[in-house]
């Protein structure tokens, strides 16, 4: 069993707490069976290169991931608009379901939400997620909001630390994080990219609410938030992200990331715990953003000994996908679900290219 490390830490006189987290996924189901059939569909007959990349699907260690759509909308050609619009409609519907959980969980209203963080990187949304699901589920007026776009993989740690942050600064205020991910939406047939045929390996949809509180006159009892940050490697920024094109979004990943981390991240986690008079000893166990199993593995090189909870990282990846954002949340829910004690590191790479860290007690 990981230690449970009691080490003095810098921390809020009142840390923002975890209340509650909720996920929720679009209505289809795709197989990995189902998602290599129809890649082979699709680029076989075009793609000279594909009989040597599709082992990419049989080596992801995914078994299957949610989706917005049915296979059968990813084999025909589709536009900017009408993916935009898909992604309007299910991304909020997404978020309905999931905060609403997150809102029976905590034991709280709609109406009882002060302010909401949102995440998103996949669609455009003006108003922004956070106004419609104030429409939907009949929020008050002067619910503060901060709709965040652009962050990638690194939003749901991200997410989970400007919350925290505004929880701090406004004590008692309920501050619900929404983030919804509906990668698989940019899949484009027309790419012939072998980024594209990874993706296509890789992406799922998803999402989750969280809501958080500081308040030193409560007993809340949830995970504290006790401390975060963010570094970006220079001359990075054409190692992940997106690329608008007139048919999607085109997905931009180099190879080089696994090496990345076994490389340039051990420095950066040692430097962000040593800021809070820690080290990996300490912690209890982590919880990480799966971008892939080559990036896990050279997680579980990089954060040995505190490796609890990668095996949770694994489940999620196997059961959803990736998942961008939200996948780090799915990995909370399980570690609150079952228990989690102790210090936890969160993790998380980004376009940037950033790292994104957080530091939870539970």
């Amino acid at each position: 069993m990981a230690r449970v490390s009691h080490k003095a830490i810098a921390q809020p006189i009142s840390p923002a707490r975890l209340l509650s987290i909720a996920t929720a996924l679009p209505p289809h189901r795709l197989t990995q069976e189902q998602a290599l059939a129809g890649a082979r569909q699709v680029f076989a007959h075009r793609l000279r290169d594909f009989d040597r990349l599709a082992p990419v699907f049989t080596h992801a260690g995914i078994e299957g991931r949610a989706s917005c759509v049915p296979l059968d909308w990813y084999l025909e050609p589709h536009g900017w608009s009408e993916r935009n619009a898909l992604y309007l409609e299910h991304a909020v519907d997404v978020l309905t379901r999931a905060t609403t959980e997150a809102l029976e969980r905590a034991g709280l209203k709609p109406t009882d939400v002060d302010a909401i963080v949102a995440v998103s990187s996949t669609g455009i949304a003006t108003p922004s997620l956070d106004a419609l699901i104030m429409q939907r589920l009949g929020m008050r007026a002067d619910v503060e909001r901060m709709p965040l776009f652009g962050l990638g993989c690194a939003g749901g740690v991200l997410g989970l630390a400007r919350a925290a942050t505004w929880a701090t600064a406004r004590p008692g205020a309920n501050v619900l994080l929404l983030v919804v991910e509906l990668c698989a939406l940019s899949f484009r047939r027309g790419d012939l990219s072998k980024a594209n045929v990874i993706a296509t390996a890789l992406f799922g949809d998803g999402g989750a609410a969280a809501i958080l509180r500081a308040d030193p006159k409560s007993r809340d009892t949830g995970p504290a938030f006790l401390a975060s940050a963010e570094h970006r490697w220079p001359d990075s920024l054409g190692i992940m992200g997106w690329q608008v094109e007139d048919d999607g979004m085109g997905v931009i990943f180099a190879q080089s990331i696994p090496m990345l981390v076994r490389e340039k991240l051990p420095q950066v986690v040692a430097g962000f715990l040593d800021r809070q008079r820690l080290t990996l000893s300490d912690l209890a166990g982590t919880i990480c953003h799966p971008g892939g199993t080559k990036v896990l593995d050279a997680l579980e090189e990089v954060l040995a000994p505190a490796t609890d909870g990668l095996g949770e990282a694994r489940d999620v990846l196997r059961q959803h996908g990736n998942m961008s954002a939200a996948t780090v949340l799915f990995v909370l829910e399980r570690r609150v679900r079952q228990g989690a004690r102790g210090l936890h590191l969160l993790s998380a790479l980004g376009p940037g290219f950033i790292a994104a860290l957080g530091l939870m007690r539970f």
